[in-house]
C-alpha cells in the first residue's frame, strides 16, 4: 500500500509539473487573442529555423548584414498600437522557441524611422534575446517626414511614445509566452534611436536596466536647425555649393594640417576639437580646379565648422568638426550631397522644416532664418522630441546604466553635442554620481554610427563578433548591470572593406571620456596594445 501511495504521489505530482509546464510556455499562435490595452495582435505564428524573408525596407541597415538562415525557431508576434485615434503604431515582437537567455531588448530607428529593425530583431533571436521594434507610428522611408504634416499625435508618438508602448506591450507578450518577466530589459540603438533611447532614460526610467545610446540626435530642434543653416549656406547661393569632387581635397589638406598633433600621422584624428585647420588655404589662386576652393565656398565652409548662430551670435548647436569630411559616410552624403539639393542634411532639415515647423509642404528652404525657424520649431516640437532633460537621477536610483558612445567623425551629428548632453549629466547630478552609472566613449576615425578611417566596430549593434565585454560595448553593459563591473575600455576593430567577415586592420582602445588613447611610442601602431588611455581634454 505504501508503495502505490508513494507511486500514485509521484504520478499526480508529474501531472501537476506538466500542467504548469504547458501553462507556462503557452503555443506562439494563443497569442493571437492575447488581450492588451489599445492594442490589436495582427498575427501570433512560429516561425521555423531559417525560415524568415524580410520584407521590402525603405531603410538601409546601419549594422552589419544580417543572415536570417541561422536564426533559430522563434514566436513571431505582430501587432497595432493605437494610444490616441490618430495612432497607428505597428511593432514586432520576436521570441526564441527554445533557449531564451530571460532578456528582452528593445530595438530602436534612424532618421524619420518608418520600418521595423528586421536584421535586428534576427540578430537578436539568434543570441537568446526575446526582443521588439517599431516604425514609431507610420511607414515609409527614413528621410521623408511626409506623415507628419498635420498629424501632431504622430509626431508624438515617433518622439517617444511608440518606443515606450511598444516595450510595456512587448514586455507583457514575453511574461505571457514565457510565463515569468524578462529577468533583465536592456534598449540599443543609434542616431534617432540614441535620441529615443535618452528619451527611455529620462521619461521613462522604470523600461530598461541598460541603456546604450549612439551618436544620439537628442537635441532635435537645435539638430534640424543647424541642418537648414548647412543647407542655406551651401545652396541659397550656389556659388557656395561645394561640390563632391571638392571633398576628397578638403580631406586631404585637414590631415595634412592636423594628422600628427596626437603623435602619429594615421589619417586618424584622435581629437578634432585640437585641430584649428583655416579653409583659406585652399582658396583658388589660379583657375577653379577639384584642388581648391573658391572664395564663395570657403565661406560656406567656415559656416560648416563654426555652427549655427542666431542674429545675437549665440551658438545654436556645434558645428561639424574637421576630419570627417571624406569617405562613404562623410560630407559627400550628408552635407553636400552628389548635387545641390541632395544631401541628407537637405532632406532632414527641409522635411522636419516643411512637416513639423511651418507645415506647408511647399515651404520654400531660402525663406529659412534660423531666429524664426528655432523659436516655432522649440514651441511646436521641443516637447516631444528633445531629449536633453540632465536629470538621470530616477534612472540611476532604479541601478540603470547608460552608455553613450560616438565618433570623432560623424558628419551628420557633431560629436560635441553628445558631449554637451554628458557635461549636463555632470552639472546636475556631480562627477562621482554620474561615474557610476554613465559612460561616454568616443571613437576617433568613425562617422555616423559606423564606418570611416578608424575602428568602428565594437559590438554596438548587438553583433555576435565577440562575448568578451572588453570587445563587445553590449556585453560590457550587461556586465555592468548584472555584475557592477564598470568599462574600464572597450577595443574597437577596422575590418577591410569595413566588412567583419574580412581580415582584421586594426584595433584601437575605445577610453571612457574624458580619457584618450596614446601610443605608447612602441609596437605596432596597427594594434591596440600600443596604446594607453591617458587623460584628455574635457
Amino acid at each position: 500500500m505504501r508503495e502505490m501511495f508513494g507511486y500514485s504521489m509521484i504520478l499526480f505530482l508529474s501531472m501537476v509539473l506538466g500542467q504548469a509546464i504547458a501553462a507556462a510556455e503557452k503555443p506562439c499562435e494563443s497569442l493571437a487573442v492575447l488581450d492588451l490595452p489599445n492594442t490589436k495582435i495582427t498575427s501570433a505564428a512560429t516561425v521555423p529555423a531559417g525560415g524568415f524573408t524580410p520584407p521590402p525596407s525603405p531603410a538601409p541597415a546601419m549594422g552589419p548584414p544580417t543572415s536570417y538562415k541561422d536564426v533559430p525557431a522563434f514566436c513571431r508576434v505582430q501587432a497595432e498600437l493605437t494610444p490616441t485615434a490618430d495612432s497607428d503604431i505597428r511593432i514586432e515582437v520576436w521570441m526564441p522557441a527554445a533557449g531564451w537567455n530571460g532578456k528582452y531588448r528593445g530595438l530602436g530607428n534612424g532618421g524619420f524611422a518608418g520600418s521595423i529593425d528586421y536584421p535586428g530583431l534576427g540578430g537578436a533571436v539568434k543570441r537568446g534575446y526575446a526582443a521588439a521594434a517599431t516604425d514609431t507610428g507610420h511607414s515609409g522611408s527614413p528621410v521623408d517626414a511626409s506623415w507628419a504634416l498635420g498629424h501632431p499625435e504622430k509626431v508624438v508618438d515617433f518622439g517617444y511614445r511608440a518606443i515606450h508602448e511598444m516595450t510595456v506591450k512587448a514586455k507583457l507578450m514575453a511574461d505571457t509566452f514565457y510565463g515569468h518577466d524578462a529577468q533583465r530589459s536592456y534598449f540599443a540603438s543609434c542616431s534617432d534611436g540614441g535620441r529615443e533611447a535618452l528619451m527611455e532614460a529620462q521619461r521613462f526610467p522604470e523600461d530598461y536596466d541598460g541603456i546604450l545610446a549612439g551618436a544620439p540626435a537628442n537635441y532635435w530642434t537645435h539638430l534640424l536647425t543647424g541642418a537648414m543653416w548647412n543647407v542655406d549656406a551651401t545652396t541659397h547661393d550656389l556659388a557656395s555649393y561645394i561640390p563632391a569632387g571638392k571633398i576628397p581635397a578638403l580631406g586631404t589638406a585637414v590631415l595634412a594640417a592636423c594628422d600628427a598633433q596626437d603623435g602619429l600621422a594615421d589619417g586618424i584624428l584622435n581629437d578634432p576639437r585640437q585641430c584649428h585647420f583655416d579653409p583659406a588655404t585652399l582658396v583658388c589662386q589660379g583657375a577653379d580646379s577639384a584642388k581648391c576652393l573658391t572664395a564663395p565656398q570657403v565661406a560656406a565652409l567656415k559656416k560648416i565648422y563654426a555652427g549655427p548662430h542666431d542674429s545675437a551670435g549665440r551658438a545654436v548647436f556645434p558645428g561639424y568638426l574637421p576630419g570627417g569630411e571624406e569617405g562613404l559616410g562623410g560630407w559627400g552624403l550628408w552635407i553636400t550631397g552628389p548635387a545641390p539639393k541632395l544631401s541628407l542634411m537637405w532632406f532632414f532639415g527641409v522635411g522636419y522644416c516643411s512637416r513639423m515647423v511651418y507645415e506647408k509642404s511647399d515651404w520654400d528652404p531660402k525663406s529659412f532664418n534660423v531666429d524664426a525657424a528655432l523659436e516655432l520649431a522649440e514651441k511646436k516640437t521641443a516637447s516631444a522630441l528633445n531629449a536633453i532633460d540632465p536629470n538621470l537621477k530616477p534612472f540611476e536610483t532604479r541601478g540603470g546604466k547608460l552608455i553613450l558612445y560616438h565618433g570623432w567623425d560623424d558628419a551628420a551629428i557633431p560629436a560635441t553635442n553628445t558631449i554637451a548632453y554628458y557635461r549636463s549629466v555632470v552639472n546636475k547630478l556631480g562627477e562621482r554620481d554620474t561615474d557610476s552609472f554613465v559612460r561616454l566613449f568616443l571613437v576617433p576615425g568613425m562617422q555616423h554610427c559606423i564606418g570611416g578611417p578608424g575602428p568602428s566596430f565594437f559590438g554596438q549593434f548587438g553583433e555576435a563578433l565577440s562575448d568578451d565585454p572588453q570587445h563587445n560595448v553590449n556585453v560590457a553593459l550587461e556586465n555592468w548591470v548584472e555584475k557592477g563591473m564598470a568599462p574600464s575600455q572597450v577595443i574597437a576593430v577596422k575590418y577591410a572593406d569595413d566588412n567583419p567577415t574580412h581580415a582584421v586592420k586594426m584595433t584601437r582602445p575605445l577610453c571612457p571620456y574624458p580619457q584618450i588613447a596614446k601610443y605608447k611610442g612602441a609596437g605596432d601602431v596597427n594594434d591596440a596594445s600600443s596604446f594607453v588611455c591617458v587623460p584628455g581634454s574635457n
